[in-house]
């Protein structure tokens, strides 16, 4: 635990914070620069005591029911709130459900990408974003509601035959089984884990073998259904807040791969084009 960080680091933000940033009425009388030790004590449910100790380097290591209770105080922002759980030498928990909304500069990002094929996955493998040229290259039933791991398993949607379709199985099971144990109460992943285990015996046998897999590079060939064999590089940006993964797929610069990829990119810009143009 680093007591001294800890300390400095809750006095910069309380100092940091205004009376009407929590509801309070502007007093220009205030001597207290920001926020007092006893309005956060109170808005983080903590004897003033206690919290007087943290900001004096003195206090024992913080609970994470206490901590969870300071970054609400203090108004963190997530990588705020994880920079604090650091300091006080733990890992801050995730929250109850795996994150199914995109973040808007990650969706802005998936726009500027107009020949890379490019999709968002949460924890559960739902993709919850892509751009046009990730519809033309994986199929055009990928949406909201399309889910890679029921698609791997179940047969769910466009599944092209691809080199490394049983590497990514255990991929798919790999982050499952982390999404598993931060999400426990995740109503939505445990019915999909109940599907998996019901429908698929390779993914029971995947599930009790325990993979671990970090995301990273790699190569497959797909053989896509009107462009024919592709072989495509896919690698993986992480969106760490959100605990979702950018997938974007490539190919290499020059190659036959390539030519088809920038032909789908061409096709999808004219078909955006002439929807354009139709609308009055």
């Amino acid at each position: 635990m680093a007591r001294h960080e800890l300390a400095r680091f809750l006095r910069d933000r309380r100092e940091g914070l205004r009376p009407q940033d929590i509801g309070l009425p502007a007093d220009p009388h205030r001597r207290t620069p920001g926020l007092r030790r006893e309005e956060v004590a109170e808005l983080a449910h903590m004897s003033v005591d206690y919290y007087t100790r943290l900001e004096q380097a003195r206090g024992p290591r913080p609970s994470p029911r206490i901590l969870d209770g300071l970054a609400a105080a203090l108004r963190l922002a997530p990588a705020e709130r994880s920079h604090l759980f650091r300091l006080a030498g733990t890992s801050a928990p995730p929250g109850a459900r795996a994150v199914r909304r995109v973040r808007p500069h990650v969706a802005q990002m998936l726009r500027r990408l107009p020949d890379t094929a490019a999709i968002v996955t949460d924890a559960a493998y739902d993709v919850v974003a892509w751009n046009p040229l990730a519809r033309a290259l994986l199929g055009d039933g990928l949406g909201r509601d399309t889910n890679l791991a029921r698609r791997r398993f179940l047969g769910r949607g466009h599944v092209y035959e691809s080199s490394s379709a049983e590497e990514f199985g255990h991929i798919v099971v790999a982050r499952l089984r982390r999404a598993a144990d931060r999400y426990p109460r995740d109503t939505a992943l445990t019915a999909l884990l109940g599907e998996l285990r019901t429908g698929s015996e390779e993914f029971r046998q995947i599930w009790e073998e325990r993979p671990v897999h970090a995301p990273g590079h790699r190569t497959k060939t797909i053989d896509h259904p009107t462009a024919g064999p592709l072989r495509l590089n896919c690698d993986v940006l992480l969106v760490p807040e959100d605990d979702q993964e950018v997938v974007l797929i490539t190919a290499d610069p020059g190659s036959p791969s390539a030519r088809t990829i920038r032909g789908l990119a061409d096709a999808v810009a004219d078909r955006t084009s002439a929807m354009d143009a139709s609308v009055p």
